[in-house]
Formats: C-alpha cells, sequence, structure tokens
C-alpha cells in the first residue's frame, strides 16, 4: 500500500517536472492535462483508488485495535482524543467522501 503511494508520488512528481520544464508549449501542456484528466476520470483508476482506500481503512483498524490491546490505557490523552475526533468526523460523515475524495462505502 505504501510502495504503491511512493509510486504514484514519483510519477505525479515526474509528470509535473516535465510539464513545468518542457519548452514544448501550451500546447504540450494541454495534452498532457487532457491525459491526465482521462486518466483520473477512468473507471478502473477510480476503483482501484476507492479499492486501495478501503484497505487502507481496515488495516488502520487492524493495527488500532493492536495496538489498544498491546498498549491499553497508555496511549497519552492527546492521542486518544485525536482518535475520538477522527472516529466521531468519520461517524458524522454518514458515507460522504473523505479526503482523499474517495467514498467510505
Amino acid at each position: 500500500m505504501a510502495a504503491m503511494r511512493y509510486r504514484l508520488t514519483f510519477v505525479i512528481g515526474l509528470a509535473v517536472g516535465y510539464v513545468l520544464g518542457t519548452r514544448a508549449g501550451r500546447e504540450r501542456y494541454e495534452q498532457l492535462k487532457k491525459t491526465a484528466r482521462d486518466i483520473s476520470q477512468n473507471p478502473a483508476v477510480r476503483n482501484t483508488a476507492e479499492s486501495a482506500a478501503q484497505q487502507g481503512r481496515h488495516y488502520a483498524g487492524v493495527a488500532y485495535h493492536t495496538v489498544t490491546e498491546k498498549v491499553g490505557d497508555r496511549v497519552p490523552e492527546s492521542v486518544a482524543a485525536r482518535v475520538r475526533s477522527l472516529r466521531e468526523r468519520s461517524a458524522h460523515n454518514g458515507g460522504a467522501e473523505d479526503d482523499w475524495g474517495t467514498s467510505n462505502t
């Protein structure tokens, strides 16, 4: 999961660097922009992104429960308060989009 995110970040950085560094002009920029938009709107890409987000939420929950079992009440109150606020925010979204633009379904 993390490796995929780093690869995606690298590819995006590479594309941005190319766009900013190229002297191909506005036409090439528009072509790249259209291609990026087409890729981001591709149903397969969107489904993959949503699946990755769901897996991330699942593994975050597993990690939370594992840490809770191991650490118990030794978690600093500031961390516990932050976790509670994130859970409340997630509960209030009720399946709405999260910060990454994916649904919480």
